[in-house]
């Protein structure tokens, strides 16, 4: 099972959930950079009080204007950067039992900021939270690989790229996807719909470090476990909505409980 998704700096929990239940990752570094999303900053909340939250951004210039890509987007005064993100890291979620195993694994996101490159220090950020939930899957880069243009059909040229045999979409994806050239290459389609209660019900807005300081990693990648086992699925017969557009069942929905 493939995910593609641009680097995230310090991603949100479902953004996490949705790549530890694929088998590869590829990373979309050669689109363009989108200013106020998630490429270059994170939703931070307080230990006790989830509601108090607050925007930890890395400062970004881009270096062509709007049409910059992702990999090519460039820190204001790393150092800086790397100072007040330390800082608010520490201020943050510092008073978790947590909070030692948490600073060690983001030792390498702090470095990363001397590379100058906000891409870097977001792709730095997925793998390090990725590796302290035990993923064991592999991550690829979008613009090492070859595929046609066309949003769907690249994104289908890059999943066949892996040899996977599933493309695992976020509810936003499935707006605008096309699932013909999936189904040409033999590719199932699949939806993923994290819950909404719980610690899920700030996953689309918060860091995911908010619940791995509350609850802790190993807490936490048990709950990402349990909905990866969701992949099964993906064996089903096509959803009736595919059929009756038409698209033969090579192609399948599955949600992700």
């Amino acid at each position: 099972m493939c995910a593609i998704h641009q680097p995230n700096f310090l991603p949100r929990l479902t953004t996490l959930a949705k790549l530890c239940a694929a088998d590869y990752w590829i990373v979309l570094d050669d689109v363009q950079f989108t200013r106020r999303d998630y490429q270059h900053r994170a939703r931070l909340a307080n230990l006790d009080d989830p509601a108090g939250q607050q925007w930890l951004t890395i400062p970004t210039r881009l270096p062509s204007g709007r049409p910059t890509l992702v990999r090519d987007a460039v820190i204001d005064d790393p150092d800086l950067a790397r100072r007040r993100t330390e800082g608010m890291l520490r201020q943050h979620y510092g008073a978790s039992p947590h909070w030692r195993a948490l600073a060690e694994a983001l030792d390498p996101v702090l470095d990363a900021f001397g590379t100058g490159k906000t891409a870097t220090v977001a792709e730095t950020s997925t793998r390090v939270l990725l590796d302290l939930l035990g993923w064991e899957g592999q991550v690829l880069t979008s613009s090492r690989l070859s595929a046609r243009p066309g949003r769907s059909v690249r994104l289908a040229d890059l999943s066949a790229a892996t040899g996977a045999r599933a493309y695992l979409c976020g509810t936003g994806g499935m707006t605008y996807l096309d699932p013909v050239p999936f189904t040409v290459q033999n590719i199932a389609v699949a939806s993923f719909r994290p819950p909404t209660t719980g610690i899920w019900s700030t996953g689309r807005r918060l860091s995911a470090l908010w619940a791995l300081a509350t609850l802790g990693p190993d807490a936490v990648a048990g709950r990402l476990r349990a909905l990866a086992a969701h992949r099964g699925r993906l064996q089903m017969a096509a959803a009736p909505l595919l059929m009756e557009g038409g698209i033969p069942p090579s192609v399948a929905l599955a949600r992700f409980p």
